[in-house]
């Protein structure tokens, strides 16, 4: 059914690169997201007055926070889409991600409720009143449920977006919880003996689900806010890219900053021959981060780190360093390595990319490149910087 709205509703659904699409995509699916939700909240109601079944109760309770979870998201779809302004130079972006952080502790404040009520319902038990009418509403909860977690699941993962992934994990939560209130519900109507308090228990179990959903979405939306690590298929194909515009011989140094979905701003140096014309490097550089632009819609700035190609003692130089950084930690790296020629030594400059769990401390590293460069050529002085990788 989404797939059908998406082809008739939103134009060029097939192209999520575009900001209007993907934004297209969280406002339609919002929309279903409340209307199913609203229905289920209303037949659920509806049942559990009847049946006098608290857990059918807190599961209706559940699907009318649940619409206000997808009004939340929905509102974070239009509000992200908002175009840079004077105080917000880099947009709105990460407003999305809020949504997805208002929705995370709309649940988590949902399955307190729900544990509050169940706990009542095992202290002081009332007799439930099940019947089959019951049981297929909740069977096509159920259904509806899953389908719900289907079509957010394939959509926040088809345009990448934690918010729609948090109401997907919430309504793949809902699907199991309605599953053991519809048990409970069968398993009273079969043994109406049973003295245990089935329908509190199933409660309980209802919001600890739910809880542990909410936890989950926290983390998932609060990462992109703080700043999480970079995918590393999209770090291998943005190298990819710029080591295809030759003479680029290697990168490092890449930085990306995630202002919110389609508001990603990427930096990285690029090594390039030394001694090759500016004007033909400077051009070079420039189709490189047009074509990571293209690619990836961001903003992308490169920086050209020329490289002395022609000094062989560069190359003695670096394998030296590395084989004894290696056995330090094998993930470290080094780049921008130079020599400068002074009257009384030269210098030996050059950046070590120290891993975030290595054994080192920052300044014992630097102490020990120090040691491997005096260790190399006496008259040889190391100066070196710390990078932490970013990605």
């Amino acid at each position: 059914m989404v797939g059908l709205l998406l082809r008739i509703f939103v134009k060029n659904y097939k192209n999520i690169s575009e900001p209007d699409v993907r934004r297209n995509y969280g406002i339609l699916c919002g929309i279903v997201g409340v209307f199913l939700n609203l229905l289920l909240s209303g037949t659920k109601a509806a049942a559990g007055i009847l049946s006098g079944s608290v857990s059918v109760i807190a599961d209706s309770l559940n699907n009318l926070t649940d619409a206000a979870a997808s009004i939340t998201t929905l509102a974070g779809f239009k509000m992200s889409a908002k175009e840079p302004d004077q105080d917000h130079p880099f947009g709105h972006g990460r407003l999305e991600y809020i949504s997805g952080l208002v929705v995370s502790f709309i649940i988590i404040v949902v399955s307190l409720q729900l544990f509050k009520s169940s706990l009542i319902s095992i202290i002081h038990p009332e007799p439930v009143n099940a019947s089959f009418l019951t049981a297929a509403i909740l069977l096509l909860s159920i259904i509806v449920k899953f389908y719900m977690y289907s079509y957010n699941h394939r959509i926040a993962k088809k345009i990448t977006s934690p918010s729609m992934e948090a109401v997907a994990k919430d309504s793949l939560g809902d699907t199991a919880a309605t599953a053991a209130v519809l048990f409970v519900i069968l398993i009273t109507k079969f043994f109406p003996g049973i003295k245990i308090p089935l329908d509190g228990i199933a409660g309980l179990f209802v919001a600890g689900f739910i809880f542990v959903n909410g936890i989950q979405s926290v983390k998932e939306t609060v990462d992109p806010l703080l700043g999480c690590k970079a995918d590393q298929n999209f770090v291998r194909r943005i190298e990819e890219i710029t080591l295809s515009y030759k003479p680029i011989s290697a990168i490092h140094d890449l930085v990306i900053h995630d202002y919110g979905p389609g508001r990603l701003m990427i930096s990285l140096h690029a090594e390039v021959p030394g001694d090759k014309d500016i004007f033909l490097l400077h051009e070079v550089i420039d189709n490189a981060e047009s074509a990571i632009a293209r690619e990836f819609g961001c903003s992308v700035t490169i920086h050209m780190d020329p490289v002395d190609t022609n000094n062989k003692e560069i190359g003695i130089i670096r394998d030296f360093i590395l084989e004894k950084l290696k056995k330090i930690d094998p993930a470290i790296s080094i780049h921008d390595l130079r020599i400068v020629p002074g009257s009384g030594h030269s210098n030996v400059v050059f950046d070590i990319l120290r891993p975030s769990n290595c054994v080192l401390s920052e300044s014992d590293l630097v102490l020990a490149a120090k040691t491997i460069i005096s260790d190399y050529n006496k008259n040889y002085n190391a100066v070196v910087n710390i990078d932490n990788p970013y990605i």
